[in-house]
């Protein structure tokens, strides 16, 4: 019983960690300038950005996992080509799970900025809520990347 509460107690401790505070951005943006520019939204639709499809996990896990279910049909020369066809199978529906598992939610949200000067469209991940209306912050780099935040 004390293992348990000791292994229930670690385990949270570990999740609790993972919990992220405010906005997440990637190594790549950190430390690196961006331009800020006052703006008003004008149009939020919910988008979703692409999950990865070039993953080792789903498709490795996938194969073996089709290797195992195809090599337990029969004996000999056949369970081996059914292992083989079913690794292949698995590698396929694997990397297929992966890229729908990675999808995120996200904003198409279009902007208008400050004066009227320009109307810009962002998507980004689904991280803030944004109303018609609302008052924000357009974030550029010189790269191109944006990302809209609320005051």
């Amino acid at each position: 019983m004390r293992i348990q509460s000791i292994l229930g107690l670690t385990l949270l401790g570990l999740l609790a960690g993972c919990a992220s505070h405010g906005t997440m951005y990637s190594r790549n943006d950190a430390g690196k300038p961006w331009t800020v520019q006052e703006a008003t939204v004008v149009q939020v639709t919910e988008a979703t950005i692409e999950g990865r499809d070039q993953g080792q996990i789903g498709t490795i896990g996938g194969g073996f996992i089709g290797h195992a279910v195809g090599h337990s049909i029969g004996h000999g020369a056949g369970s081996s080509i059914a292992g083989a066809v079913g690794a292949v199978a698995g590698a396929i529906a694997g990397q297929a799970a992966e890229k729908k598992a990675t999808e995120k939610r996200a904003w198409e949200i279009l902007v208008e900025l400050e004066g009227g000067a320009e109307t810009l469209a962002v998507v980004q991940p689904a991280d803030e809520n944004f109303s018609t209306g609302e008052k924000v912050r357009l974030y550029t780099r010189s790269d191109g990347a944006a990302r809209i935040a609320k005051h």
